[in-house]
Order: structure tokens, then C-alpha cells, then sequence
């Protein structure tokens, strides 16, 4: 029976792996569906930019696929996956010309409203400003490890970083975000 026909839609990776690397190359379709979203993620940190994120993850799927076969499965795939996007993102933005955007070119909305959707939506917005502030690297150490919830062990692989290393930048990467926060609202309360 085909593992298609079986109805089985959440295959293990490694399973996966081996039947596209058995020749049934549209099992890596599945791959791609599971991991594009954190992929597109990973090189939208770094990059800053949409279209140069989603050709980035692209990128990264097909160097993936063409490098299946020396996949050691010594850790998840989906490490391994994020470290190609990781380096690739990295490749391209040191190709890139350094951009700059002018202060009059951001336009900020605030909205008066004590509902808690509303300042639900602030918070977001407050964290997502002080994590723009960041630096890449920082940005994705707190990504990877408080939203997609990858140990320290599988941050430092991803990032190729030591233990200890990916460990203390985690701590003053957290550092760094308070101090932003405390910024960012502290110049939210004097505009009030």
C-alpha cells in the first residue's frame, strides 16, 4: 500500500526522507508543507524583507533536497533544515547593499481604546518593535527559542554556535529586549 493511500498526512520526517530518497520524490512536497512557515520565518528575521525571505526559504528547500542524502540523522531534520536557511539568509544579506529607511517613511497608528484586544495589539506591537531594534542574531535566538520552542542544544546547532555561547547570548538577548521595551514604553508614556 502506498503511504499516500493510507491517509497517514503527518509522516514522521524521517520517513519521509526515506521514501524520497527511495525516488518518491513527491513525498518531500510534505516536507516543504511542514517547515515553509518557520523557514519563511527564519529569513524574514534576518532579512527584513518579504520577497528576499520567501526566495531564501525557497533557496533553502532546494539546497535541502539536493543534500538530502547526506543528512546524518544525528539530529532532527528540522534543525538541520533551519540551519540551511539560517546560512543562506546570512549569505544573502551580506550580498546585499546596506539599506536604510528614512524616519519619514514609517507611519505609526495608535488607536485609543482600553479593550483588551486592543492592548493585546499594543503588546504585540511594543515586542515587535523592540525585537526590530535587536540584533539578527538576538532576534533569532529568541525566535527559535521562545516561539518555536527549540532547546539550547538545537539553537546552537542551528546557529553554529557552542552551548555555552548560544546559553549567554539567549540571556542578553532577553537582556537587551527589557531594556528596548522599558524604551519603547517609556516614549509611549510621555506621548500620551
Amino acid at each position: 500500500m502506498n503511504l499516500r493511500q493510507s491517509g497517514v498526512k503527518n509522516l514522521d520526517d524521517l520517513i519521509i526522507i526515506d521514501k524520497v530518497l527511495e525516488g518518491e520524490r513527491e513525498f518531500y512536497n510534505q516536507l516543504i508543507e511542514k517547515h515553509k512557515n518557520y523557514a519563511f520565518t527564519i529569513a524574514l528575521n534576518i532579512l527584513n524583507n518579504r520577497e528576499d525571505a520567501e526566495e531564501v526559504a525557497h533557496d533553502s528547500f532546494i539546497k535541502a533536497y539536493q543534500n538530502l542524502a547526506s543528512f546524518n540523522r544525528q539530529s532532527k531534520f528540522s534543525t538541520w533544515l533551519y540551519r540551511i536557511v539560517f546560512n543562506t539568509a546570512i549569505t544573502c544579506k551580506r550580498k546585499q547593499k546596506i539599506k536604510k529607511e528614512s524616519l519619514d517613511t514609517v507611519k505609526y497608528t495608535y488607536y485609543e481604546s482600553s479593550t483588551p484586544e486592543m492592548e493585546l495589539q499594543d503588546q504585540k506591537r511594543f515586542i515587535k518593535q523592540a525585537l526590530g531594534k535587536l540584533p539578527e542574531i538576538d532576534r533569532n535566538i529568541l525566535t527559535l527559542f521562545y516561539l518555536k520552542d527549540f532547546s539550547l542544544d538545537e539553537i546552537s546547532e542551528i546557529t553554529n554556535m557552542s552551548f555555552n555561547t548560544a546559553k549567554v547570548r539567549l540571556h542578553r538577548a532577553r537582556k537587551k529586549l527589557a531594556d528596548e521595551m522599558k524604551t519603547i514604553l517609556k516614549e509611549e508614556a510621555l506621548n500620551l
